[in-house]
């Protein structure tokens, strides 16, 4: 093969693109001394020439340069024929190897079509054998079908007969199996009802079950209400029960309840409407017969009636509907005879009886026709008090028992709410008494005892309401608990207005009314009340601590409510006005305790200013002045710490409102105590240190066990504090000369002060300027202020 053919082959063949690595490229530039040169578009063939040759005397190269370049490219020319007859030789191995799987295919498909022949052969011949078969069973299950619907036609033609004569005769016992079987040989025929002959033996068979079902009815209506006459034995009434319970259901249903009527009738007579033996003063008569009743019955006739009919108990559930009825209609038509007395009776006596029944028929399955109205029974011992539940108490929760009759008594138990409505009031006017000469040290209860103790009239309040939220839920979890929700809210205004008021010193003598108890407690913050007494003190933190103790015993008892009352009535349930009541009552108290203790500390900041700063000659101790407030902290803190030992958070509270309120008032009167020297300044810096630092320790001043401040009262008392520090600084900063350093010291120092400030600190200095020099600073104090919040943001 010649290059022309070499050439034609690969002009024919397809395009072959050769991708190698690049280490083979590398190799292969490296072995002819780099190509990328000559396939750039800016490769120079005369620079390339000059490059190689660069000297005469390299020409004398020319020939044997041009001679390796012939045998490279005679070398290239050899692979590249190489590697185009290796291209053709694969694609032709290729092609033959596409046509050999082409023919492997075809014998492929030739031999599934073979496969599929014969499978249809092979299905073919089974159809064939299995043919007969099936014709045979089908012969096979039709005699049989056949043979036994010609046994059960003839059980039921003998067996009609049968069940009339021993219905006649009365065999009751003889006639159950009979019966039962002749329904089961109805039910398999049931298919054949186009077979007249068939379905005269079923209408038969139909009749003497009717008749059977009045045949026994009367039976029992002769031998319960014939006397002494009747031929009916309890024993063929027992053997009757069992051919009942193999009739229709509502052949058993209409007997039981024609017995449970019966069974009532004398308690519907003795108990009607017309007879005082019906009204309510005499219910627990009525449960009382019914208890004599069931004994009798159990005695008697229950022996002859089957226990799963539950004879008993269903009378009981019918007497308590009865009962249900007939209480509902005569306290309606008599409603103004009932009062809360009688009323709680009757329920104490219904609730009693509930249990007993509940008790008797627990775990039986005639619960599912329940409780009707959502009404719980009251628990009330003989003396009128709430039953502590214990280990032993019987768990009535879902009983269809409990609350059966009791959901009569629900429409007039607003007469309960009245009345204890009637007893809070009492007990309010009470506690108000109690609270306008109590002793304040002897004050104990929830909270603990002495002074500072929670009032012991509130746990009594609370322990109150606790028996009737108590009482309320097992009557009623619908309206009743909301009108309860606010009697309880309305007390517990007048508690915070009658007694928690009364209580604080120098208030008025009645109880004040809730809608002014905030204008008056603001009444009791004034300037010139003198201080409060120890004792006074005393009832101020009594009053902290019985409003805590309301407030949190307050959010309890709104969440039990919402808990206990209908979920439809939860949202109706608020006593947040209550609790926001109580917030701001000890808010107030706080302020109370604030104003009198920096009262105390009045008279030292009025010393403050009345000392000559200006002459001040050198710095020494603490001034008397510090040392007479320090000394006002001591005497009162802890005082006040030990009463508020329950109520840690509120004295913390009072510390954090001191600091916020008697650090101002200092710091106004540094800005008094003009004009001042820098001695003076220095001096009065000292006691401003002195002073922070009793601040700081100020939670804990006087105790022997040093506790590390709150952090809240600690940034605050720094804050502040630092704020006078940084004034008497500036006070000592020079200012002759560089008015625009001192603006801005000033600015940097006191970044929240405002222009008054600004001037007051001037003062301090003794800076005596002109007015345009002063209007001058002032524009440079607003323009530093302004940039200095420019940059802030």
């Amino acid at each position: 093969m010649d290059s022309n053919d070499v050439l034609e082959d690969k002009d024919s063949g397809p395009e072959v693109q050769l991708n190698l690595p690049g280490s083979v490229i590398s190799r292969i530039e490296e072995l002819m001394g780099g190509t990328e040169q000559f396939d750039s578009e800016e490769f120079d063939a005369v620079a390339y020439i000059n490059r190689v040759f660069p000297t005469e005397q390299s020409l004398s190269g020319v020939e044997s340069a041009a001679a390796r370049c012939e045998f490279r490219l005679a070398s290239v020319q050899h692979d590249i024929r190489r590697l185009v007859r290796a291209q053709h030789d694969q694609r032709v191995a290729g092609h033959q190897a596409l046509l050999d799987a082409q023919h492997s295919i075809a014998e492929l498909a030739l031999q599934v079509a073979d496969i599929n022949k014969k499978a249809e052969r092979s299905e073919s011949m089974v159809r064939e054998i299995t043919a007969e078969i099936k014709q045979l069973d089908c012969a096979k299950w039709n005699l049989t079908a056949a043979i036994t619907a010609l046994n059960h036609l003839h059980m039921l033609a003998g067996g009609a007969a049968s069940l009339r004569t021993l219905a006649q005769k009365r065999q009751y016992k003889e006639l159950v199996l009979p019966l039962q079987a002749i329904m089961e040989v109805l039910e398999q025929l049931e298919m054949y009802r186009d077979i007249k002959e068939l379905n005269a033996l079923r209408d038969e068979v139909h009749a003497i079950r009717a008749q059977l079902a009045q045949q026994i009815l009367a039976d029992f209506k002769e031998a319960l209400t014939g006397g002494g006459k009747t031929t009916i034995s309890p024993r063929t009434l027992s053997e009757a029960c069992a051919v009942v319970d193999a009739l229709e259901p509502h052949v058993k249903q209409e007997l039981i309840k024609w017995l449970i009527s019966m069974q009532l009738q004398e308690y519907e007579h003795l108990f009607s409407g017309e007879q005082e033996e019906a009204w309510v003063s005499h219910v627990e008569r009525r449960y009382a017969w019914l208890k004599k009743h069931l004994l009798r019955f159990e005695d008697s006739l229950a022996q002859a009636l089957p226990a799963a009919w539950r004879l008993s108990e269903r009378i009981a559930h019918r007497f308590c509907k009865i009962t249900r009825k007939a209480l509902s209609e005569i306290m309606q038509a008599r409603r103004s005879e009932v009062d809360v007395k009688l009323l709680l009776y009757a329920i104490q006596k219904t609730y009693n009886f509930e249990l007993l029944l509940h008790k008797r028929f627990v775990g039986t399955e005639l619960g599912a026709e329940g409780v009707e109205g959502g009404v719980k029974p009251l628990v009330f011992d003989d003396d009128d008090k709430e039953v502590e539940t214990d280990d032993n108490t019987v768990n009535t929760k879902g009983s269809p028992w409990v609350g059966l009759i009791g959901a009569c008594f629900e429409p007039h138990l607003s007469l309960y709410i009245t009345s204890l409505d009637t007893n809070l009031r009492a007990l309010m006017d009470r506690f108000i008494q109690d609270a306008k000469s109590a002793d304040p040290g002897a004050c104990s209860g929830a909270g603990g005892s002495g002074a500072g103790a929670v009032m012991s009239s509130c746990a009594d309040l609370f322990l109150f309401y606790k028996k009737c939220l108590a009482q309320c839920a097992t009557l009623s979890t619908g309206e009743p608990m909301r009108e309860l929700a606010g009697v309880f809210g309305k007390y517990l205004r007048e508690y915070a207005g009658g007694v928690l008021q009364a209580a604080l010193p120098r208030a008025a003598a009645p109880a004040l009314a809730v809608p002014s108890l905030v204008t008056n407690l603001q009444g009791l913050l004034r300037d010139d009340a003198p201080r409060y007494t120890r004792q006074e003190i005393a009832k101020i933190t009594s009053v902290i601590t019985t409003s805590e103790y309301c407030l949190e015993t307050t959010i309890h008892l709104e969440q039990k409510l919402k808990e206990k009352i209908s979920p439809n009535l939860a949202d109706k349930i608020d006593l947040a006005p209550e609790q926001d009541l109580f917030h701001k009552m000890i808010s107030n108290c706080i302020q109370l305790l604030v104003q009198d203790l920096e009262m105390a500390c009045e008279p030292a900041l009025q010393a403050m200013t009345k000392i000559s700063w200006l002459h001040f000659d050198n710095v020494g101790d603490q001034s008397s002045y510090v040392t007479q407030i320090i000394m006002h902290l001591k005497n009162t803190v802890p005082n006040l710490r030990d009463n508020l030992a329950s109520s840690r958070k509120y004295f913390t509270q009072f510390c954090i409102r001191f600091a916020n309120s008697f650090i101002p008032k200092f710091i106004q009167n540094i800005y008094k105590c003009k004009p001042i020297s820098t001695v003076g300044s220095e001096q009065l810096l000292l006691d401003t240190h002195m002073l922070k630092t009793a601040l700081l320790e100020l939670p804990s001043i006087g105790s022997d066990v040093k506790r590390q401040a709150p952090t809240t009262y600690t940034k605050v008392v720094i804050k502040l504090m630092t704020k006078a520090e940084m004034i008497l600084k500036l006070v000592m900063a020079p200012l002759d000369g560089n008015l625009e350093g001192f603006v801005a010291q000033f600015v940097q120092l006191l970044p929240e002060s405002t222009l008054a400030e600004f001037h007051k600190v001037l003062d301090m200095k003794g800076a005596k300027m002109s007015k345009t020099q002063l209007a001058s600073l002032d524009a440079l104090f607003k323009d530093i202020t302004k940039n200095m919040h420019n940059d802030n943001k």
